[in-house]
């Protein structure tokens, strides 16, 4: 049975998500697991947005809500991270190829680090079509970098966490969500593709400062996506 388009965007924090709210028509609003919902059309596009909280139990518990009781056919995971790659500054953005929880570690008993169990998979490939698109999309508003970006359950402030991040999983960004809600879209056979726009250099010194004018970048690239869908 074909099922209609619903698009379903998840931000950590409210500066992440609350101008696409403002930009939504139609809306109405539904809480689920402790979790505001709102539903209507961005960009004459239905649509799901929701601020899930900090962390990858807060974001796979809002992914998976959106695919059990809304139906979204696609998820983005949008909003700021942590730059690792060679030459990016903020407000570059990051748009992921594939995604790592760099705190899964089960290597005292022989695994690869990162591997999650079950899946038996460290890289979590996003959805090809949606990614290019939206690095497409991307390039419009700044520079783009594509690749590996890492999630855990740490604001990654010292150069050590950086280093090991960068040389074991290749990541170009490192945030606290992408890769729980790649797990659920995964597991759940649902596309997705994660937005990431650089709000400091993965030490967090920057960020206070630049996470305002990161985020706002990465609505408006939302917004540009969602609309040539």
């Amino acid at each position: 049975m074909q099922t209609k388009k619903m698009i379903g965007i998840i931000g950590a924090m409210s500066i992440e998500t609350q101008g696409l709210k403002a930009a939504m028509t139609d809306k109405r609003e539904e809480t689920v697991s402790g979790i505001r919902f709102t539903v209507g059309k961005l960009e004459n596009t239905p649509c799901v947005t929701a601020t899930c909280g900090v962390g990858k139990v807060a974001a796979a518990l809002c992914a998976e809500a959106m695919i059990l009781r809304f139906g979204v056919t696609a998820l983005l995971n949008t909003g700021v991270a942590g730059g690792l790659a060679e030459g990016m500054v903020v407000t570059d953005i990051a748009v992921a190829t594939d995604v790592v929880q760099h705190d899964m570690d089960t290597t005292a008993i022989g695994d690869p680090a990162g591997l999650i169990s079950g899946l038996n998979i460290v890289h979590i490939p996003t959805d090809q079509a949606l990614s290019d698109r939206l690095a497409q999309i991307a390039k419009q508003a700044g520079t783009v970098y594509t690749g590996t970006i890492a999630s855990g359950d740490l604001f990654v402030a010292k150069e050590a966490d950086k280093k090991r991040i960068k040389k074991m999983f290749g990541a170009i960004a490192c945030e606290m969500e992408g890769a729980a809600i790649g797990q659920v879209a995964y597991t759940n056979k649902t596309p997705f593709a994660v937005l990431r726009v650089i709000s400091d250099g993965g030490d967090g010194m920057e960020f206070s400062e630049f996470a305002p004018k990161a985020a706002e970048r990465s609505v408006a690239i939302t917004k540009a996506f969602v609309a040539a869908l």
